[in-house]
Formats: structure tokens, C-alpha cells, sequence
């Protein structure tokens, strides 16, 4: 994927926690199929709000 610093040709998703759209990140390269939330904080407070 060729990223010459304009975000807008990244791919997006949609946060299952807070909704806000969040844009692909190098550490998500190898498992952006399974990410859902844009930050740890979405994702923890999921887990809580789930269990």
C-alpha cells in the first residue's frame, strides 16, 4: 500500500464503540480485518459495557 502522507487514499472503518470513523495505522497492517475499535479506550469500555 503505497502512503505518500495524504490520509485521505487510507482505508477507513467505523468505531463499534464510539461511532467517530478512524483511518488504517501501520501497527493494524497484518490484522485490520479485526480491528473495530479506533483506540483502547473504545475497546475497554466495551468490554465493561458488554460483561
Amino acid at each position: 500500500m503505497p502512503y505518500k502522507g495524504n490520509k485521505s487514499n487510507l482505508p477507513s472503518k467505523t468505531c463499534v464503540s464510539c461511532g467517530r470513523p478512524f483511518s488504517w495505522r501501520k501497527k493494524w497492517e497484518k490484522n485490520w480485518d479485526s480491528v473495530k475499535y479506533c483506540s483502547e479506550k473504545c475497546r475497554r469500555s466495551k468490554k465493561s459495557a458488554d460483561g
